[in-house]
């Protein structure tokens, strides 16, 4: 047996609240307002990004250095620039890299650092300590995403580079070479 929809009663058709109609135009603005205000701060920070990304950074210098360094090495003719200068190890070590989005990574780094020929053998084992914290606080302060391009790793070396030289007294850092390096 069929059941029989039964018809709306005129009790269940009540009148609306008046404070529900009241409250309606008052919703309408405040929701109007927090559009606008959204997009005002959308706009401001969308402006801000622009002048950010129209100064020149530290990374863009230091890849025109390279870029002007590499050219002058170009037009140097005869010599050999290979010969110059001492080579000194740094064992390896392991660094944590900045925090990102993702987990937590870290980076095992060995490298040898190349000094100018002036440079004093005393002086590398008496700055060690200042050399590996220096290039240790490098470190944490990149984000993988930083060093796993090309010109990241060249960007890195430059860093330290300029980074080791504030302090020396004798000679100074000509070149850094990779032994190893890896990301986790």
């Amino acid at each position: 047996m069929a059941e029989k929809e039964a018809a709306p009663k005129a009790e269940d058709f009540k009148e609306p609240n008046k404070a529900t109609v009241h409250a309606n135009p008052i919703l309408t603005i405040l929701l109007f307002l927090n559009t606008g205000l959204i997009g005002a701060v959308g706009y401001f920070q969308y402006t801000m990004h622009q002048k950010e990304a129209a100064e020149t950074s530290i990374q863009d210098i230091v890849r025109a250095e390279i870029k002007e360094a590499k050219a002058a090495e170009n037009e140097v003719t005869g010599e050999a620039k290979e010969d110059e200068g001492k080579l000194f190890p740094l064992e390896g070590f392991t660094a944590n890299l900045a925090q990102g989005d993702g987990p937590r990574r870290y980076v095992r780094l060995e490298a040898v650092l190349k000094f100018s020929r002036d440079s004093n053998e005393e002086e590398f084992k008496a700055r060690k300590p200042q050399i590996r914290d220096s290039i240790i606080s490098i470190l944490n302060s990149k984000r993988p995403a930083d060093l796993l391009k090309v010109e990241g790793k060249q960007y890195l070396k430059e860093e330290i580079k300029a980074a080791i030289n504030t302090f020396l007294v004798e000679g100074s850092i000509v070149d850094i070479y990779y032994v190893g390096f890896q990301i986790n």
